[in-house]
């Protein structure tokens, strides 16, 4: 096994190694439990629910009308503001409806951390899975003759697979870790959104919500826009400028928790709505009922 075939299995390794150690690392420092873990992570796989079929769906339906006839740049513009919303629309709005209807007491800074850690980590693991299983592949098919490849692509797909596996295995060591490198920059990202949502209910203002849809598609369209026209280093670097400032979102909404004596914030219970009992008018019958009580 040559350096190429290590690096690519560290690169899968680090996706999924990076969102665990920070969920201990969190859990851990705050002591909060994974419940809230667990839940963000759950909120992504129910967004994803939703917006794969959308986007085949209206895909589907868009390669029917005149958008196909368009110049190549208004495509290009299209499809990102599109991708870009619908991204922000499905993953902002399912992390809105579960901090409103399951994790009521996620409604602290810490608590919308670790949700956001949540959220990013399952996209960083189930990612990180995948890359693994496509290492698995590249590995498999690296000597494989053109007669394997025909039985497994196709016979008009050989030359094109021949193709892509040379690329992957005469790649710069370096290249094959900014999947790593990506979900690095993703993960505070998704936190900074994650936060925007909680401050909906925080500040009891909605247009938090609007704000986290429109920062996630700003992301993801810029990301989706400039693919096929910068370098794939170049495009690393603007996702990291957005990791900057997600940073700072995170560091700017932080808010003062109440500490109890070790230094763990407190937990404030949700007070009951339970009825007062209406008050009795003392009448001479009620004193005498209530003589020996």
């Amino acid at each position: 096994m040559n350096i190429l075939a290590i690096m690519y299995a560290l690169n899968s390794l680090l996706m999924i190694a990076m969102p665990v150690g920070l969920a201990i690392f969190l859990t851990r420092r705050w002591k909060l439990g994974w419940r809230i873990w667990w839940i963000g992570a759950t909120t992504f796989v129910l967004s994803q629910m939703g917006h794969i079929p959308f986007n085949s769906g209206m895909t589907l339906l868009l390669n029917r009308t005149g958008i196909v006839y368009w110049p190549p740049l208004a495509q290009s513009i299209f499809n990102a503001v599109f991708l870009g919303l619908s991204a922000g629309v499905f993953e902002e709005g399912a992390r809105y409806l579960v901090l409103r209807f399951w994790a009521k007491d996620a409604r602290t800074w810490r608590r919308g951390v670790l949700f956001g850690a949540g959220h990013g980590g399952a996209e960083a693991v189930i990612l990180g899975l995948l890359v693994f299983f496509g290492f698995i592949q590249l590995f498999v098919l690296r000597n494989a003759t053109p007669e394997q490849l025909s039985q497994l692509v196709g016979s008009g797909n050989v030359e094109l697979a021949q193709a892509q596996l040379a690329a992957a295995w005469s790649a710069p060591w370096y290249a094959t870790l900014l999947g790593a490198l990506e979900r690095l920059f993703t993960i505070p990202i998704q936190i900074a959104m994650a936060l925007l949502v909680t401050q909906a209910f925080l500040r009891k203002n909605i247009g938090w919500l609007f704000a986290a849809i429109g920062y996630h598609a700003l992301v993801d369209a810029s990301a989706v826009l400039l693919m096929d026209h910068i370098g794939m280093y170049w495009l690393e670097a603007i996702v990291g400028g957005f990791a900057v400032v997600s940073v700072i979102v995170i560091l700017l909404l932080r808010q003062p928790e109440p500490l109890n004596s070790d230094g763990n914030p407190q937990h404030v219970p949700t007070p009951l709505n339970v009825p007062l009992p209406e008050p009795i008018e003392e009448t001479s019958d009620t004193l005498e009922n209530t003589r020996y009580q």
